[in-house]
């Protein structure tokens, strides 16, 4: 198997460079404004790691049951989860995706999506092939939908992650662009290096994820962002391939764990767009954690498998808050749309109007925002 510790501070800096970084990087390469570059990274087609994977036990002979979402996938030699990234290989569990990113992206924190934590810097996006939902309306799933052996995949193991991190005095790592569930135990093992440095820890999940992997996360994670896609079962079943129960216990147990919790939700036009269901998920959040957890409210564009649905209306984006504030949120923002009260928002440009970084106080009234201001 290849190494999975072949990248250096130059290869790491032009992956970021390729991946589109929204920061300025100071290394040997000069100071450079990441934003304006958008090309793909390159790497290696076929290349997967064999790395021995967590949360399962043994089934019948050398059957396998993943432990890890609640899709509890049996597995029989030869075959994978759900994910297509856990696999039984002669009876034990591997990931073919531990250290092995397919993704590795320099972005505005406000991108992850995160306004409440640390706003004004910068976080390293790693992702990986695979994920453990199948979003019809899924913005990357040229390789969450994909087998890695399929897609171009990075050599960069937590060590060598955390490395350039530092050395690049990026303040933070965030897994995402696909869902870290299904490669756990390279989130865990790249936070157990990072925090002791001070890097903090980031997650954005769909939460489709079994209690314990969960314990471990959140205890592992310094913020994480939550995406409630729906609130009907129906509507995760036909859109995710998921369940909505096990996300709600997701939500409930980060914020009971005292991680820092963001929500988003992606208004799809027709789907999950209807006043009736909006304001009963609000409620839900109400009253299961609270009125000061954001919560973004998406627009919704073409993408994968709904490219024949029309963008979301912002107007109906701009409804759905106002009933967000009626049952009584107080921080709610519209996402993929400019302009909100405490921080406005122009693509992936993020400017605090409202909020004073320093103190986390609104500039007009002092009031104390909730959020983690400074690190």
């Amino acid at each position: 198997m290849p190494s999975e510790d072949k990248m250096d501070r130059r290869d790491f800096v032009t992956t970021c460079l390729r991946g589109g970084l929204g920061a300025v990087v100071a290394s040997g390469l000069g100071a450079v404004n990441l934003l304006s570059v958008q090309a793909p990274v390159e790497a290696a087609v076929g290349n997967v790691a064999r790395h021995p994977a967590r949360f399962w036990k043994p089934g019948i002979g050398k059957q396998i049951i993943c432990q890890l979402c609640p899709h509890h996938c049996v597995m029989n030699v030869g075959q994978r989860g759900e994910c297509g990234v856990r696999m039984n290989w002669d009876g034990q569990c591997i990931s073919l995706v531990y250290g092995k990113p397919v993704a590795i992206h320099g972005d505005p924190i406000e991108k992850a999506p995160f306004f409440h934590y640390l706003p004004g810097t910068k976080t390293l996006a790693v992702g990986t092939a695979g994920c453990n939902l199948h979003c019809k309306f899924c913005q990357n799933w040229e390789f969450t939908q994909a087998r890695p052996e399929t897609t171009d995949n990075k050599d960069l193991s937590p060590q060598s992650m955390v490395q350039q991190v530092q050395s690049n005095d990026i303040p933070s790592i965030i897994f995402t662009l696909n869902d870290p569930v299904q490669c756990l135990e390279y989130v865990l093992d790249t936070a157990a290096l990072a925090r002791p440095r001070g890097i903090h820890m980031l997650a954005h999940t769909a939460g489709f994820v079994c209690a314990e992997p969960l314990k471990e996360l959140c205890a592992a994670m310094d913020a994480i962002a939550v995406d409630l896609k729906g609130f009907s079962d129906d509507y995760y079943q036909s859109m995710t391939g998921a369940h909505l129960a096990p996300v709600l216990a997701t939500i409930k147990s980060i914020h009971d764990s005292g991680t820092w919790l963001e929500l988003a939700h992606l208004v799809v036009p027709g789907y999950n767009d209807k006043p009736t269901m909006f304001r009963a998920m609000c409620e839900w959040i109400l009253e299961n954690v609270g009125p000061d957890v954001p919560l973004f409210v998406s627009r919704f564009f073409p993408k994968y498998q709904l490219r024949r649905l029309q963008a979301a209306d912002p107007d109906t984006l701009r409804s759905l808050r106002k009933i967000a504030y009626e049952v009584g949120l107080h921080y709610v923002y519209l996402g993929n749309m400019p302009g909100d009260p405490v921080i406005k928002r122009n693509g992936p440009l993020v400017t605090n109007t409202g909020l004073d970084p320093a103190t986390g106080k609104c500039v007009k009234c002092g009031y104390q925002i909730p959020g983690v201001w400074q690190g």
